[in-house]
């Protein structure tokens, strides 16, 4: 990744810049979640949380928090806790549209793994929504299609994993 870019924790000032990110993402294919769900994901661990920043604008987002393996938030329900796991759950991973296909979204899935390495967790799961598995099986992750993802994910919702290690 260039030195044009910043990886930092997610800091309370970001969340205007995160939800428009996700609002631009998701919204189209009513996958958008709102708000008040995003922040809850955050809430349950924000050590695992990290925004990219480029120009000193939020450019990306990782929503990750300790899951259970083989489970997953349902993205119509605010989390109302936190998990304790060796899994950590990337909920959300959002690049901006016009940094999209030049391997930005690589960048900040290394750095995220470094960072779930550090933090001594084992597995990294996520549900890739949209045909996003296709690319995810490239980088090492496997697809659980025995996990039944809630409904809220879309039809083409695939449960995925690889090790940290």
């Amino acid at each position: 990744m260039s030195e044009d870019f910043l990886i930092r924790q997610l800091v309370d000032g970001d969340w205007d810049a995160v939800v428009a990110l996700e609002h631009d993402a998701y919204a189209a294919d009513g996958l958008s979640e709102g708000r008040e769900a995003l922040q809850s994901r955050a809430v349950a661990s924000p050590e695992t949380c990290f925004v990219l920043e480029q120009g000193g604008t939020v450019r990306g987002y990782l929503l990750s928090l300790p899951y259970p393996p083989l489970r997953c938030p349902d993205l119509s329900r605010a989390e109302d806790g936190a998990f304790e796991s060796d899994n950590l759950h990337v909920h959300d991973l959002v690049i901006a549209e016009d940094l999209r296909g030049k391997e930005v979204a690589l960048g900040f899935m290394r750095h995220f793994r470094a960072r779930a390495d550090e933090l001594g967790f084992e597995q990294i799961s996520m549900v890739a929504v949209r045909g996003a598995d296709i690319l995810l099986r490239i980088i090492g992750y496997r697809s659980h299609r025995e996990v039944a993802v809630p409904a809220s994910y879309g039809r083409r919702a695939v449960y995925m994993s690889m090790p940290v290690h």
